[in-house]
């Protein structure tokens, strides 16, 4: 019998594989609210500022596996040239407890992440949404970029990072692997990259609890993902955006627990745990925005890892979707 298949990164890239973990987080985020599935916490060990060993472990009962990740956070390897993240995911099968696969961590972790924000813009951002607006240069925005180029026809990207070098190179790759002709404008602001755009997308290793974005920059019935931050009390969007705004969370109770922006909007009473609205039901249909302003709030979990480790080695062994 063959041993596992390895999937690196390249074997992540492109619009196709994007769009598959895209429809498998779909699937597998109906099964979470439906109570099919769970997706249990994410063990973290601190060692040092801000640096951090993840576990996360789940079951997708549904396509009959589970897998593992391990992933290392260290917030100043991008100062050093090195990956924010490093990790392994392993895939296995529920029937026989085969190993078959190992999925370069940090790749996926990326694609994962772009994936649920491109599910959560294509059920929540304007149909005809042209420009993208971003903040954060680094591997993860790259993700955002392809995941919702992939479902709105954005034409106009405006981008804004603290690192000016690693914005131009940034600009520099959007230009010529965003699937589609951009123009690109590197900002001197974040307010100047989010005015007026219509789907805004927050992706920095921010641990900071004053907000990278204000509410009152963010243009009405727009979309907004925020996936970034180092740990349950840092801010990268101002939380009172969530007062008005149509809320979408992966699972109530882990947003709460560990959502900066959900926690603050929670202990300010500027929402209550009702408004929170799990992509599961928009999937399914029982939720439907209401063409408000949106935001997603993601902070990632195993189940997730699971979803697009089946879905990418479906793709690497040649599988039908």
């Amino acid at each position: 019998m063959s041993g596992p298949l390895y999937v690196e990164a390249r074997a992540m890239a492109g619009p196709e594989r994007m769009l598959r973990v895209m429809d498998a987080l779909a699937e597998v985020f109906s099964d979470l609210s439906a109570g099919r599935t769970q997706s249990p916490p994410r063990t973290v060990l601190q060692h040092g500022p801000e640096r951090e060993l993840l576990a996360g472990t789940a079951l997708w009962e549904g396509r009959g596996v589970g897998s593992v990740k391990i992933t290392t956070l260290t917030p100043d390897n991008p100062g050093r040239g090195l990956p924010l993240i490093h990790g392994v995911v392993v895939l296995t099968d529920l029937e026989s407890g085969r190993v078959t696969a190992l999925l370069d961590g940090a790749e996926l972790t990326a694609v994962r992440t772009g994936a649920v924000a491109g599910l959560a813009t294509r059920l929540c951002a304007p149909e005809d949404a042209e420009e993208l607006a971003l903040i954060g240069a680094g591997v993860q925005a790259r993700a955002l970029v392809r995941a919702v180029c992939a479902v709105r026809p954005v034409r106009r990207l405006r981008v804004y990072s603290r690192t000016p070098e690693r914005t131009e190179e940034f600009a520099r790759w959007a230009r010529e692997h965003a699937g589609r002709p951009l123009e690109v404008t590197v900002c001197g602001s974040a307010k100047e990259a989010v005015v007026g755009a219509m789907v805004v997308c927050t992706a920095t290793s921010t641990a900071g609890r004053l907000p990278l974005v204000e509410a009152d920059w963010v243009a009405p019935g727009a979309h907004v993902n925020v996936i970034g931050g180092t740990h349950e009390e840092a801010l990268e969007v101002d939380p009172a955006l969530l007062a008005d705004a149509f809320v979408t969370v992966e699972e109530r109770a882990t947003a709460i627990a560990e959502a900066g922006e959900v926690r603050a909007a929670l202990a300010g009473a500027l929402i209550g745990p009702e408004d929170l609205h799990e992509l599961g039901a928009l999937v399914d249909g029982a939720v439907v925005p209401d063409g408000r302003t949106s935001v997603f709030r993601s902070v990632g979990m195993a189940i997730e890892d699971t979803a697009a480790a089946a879905a990418l080695y479906g793709a690497a062994a040649g599988e039908d979707g």
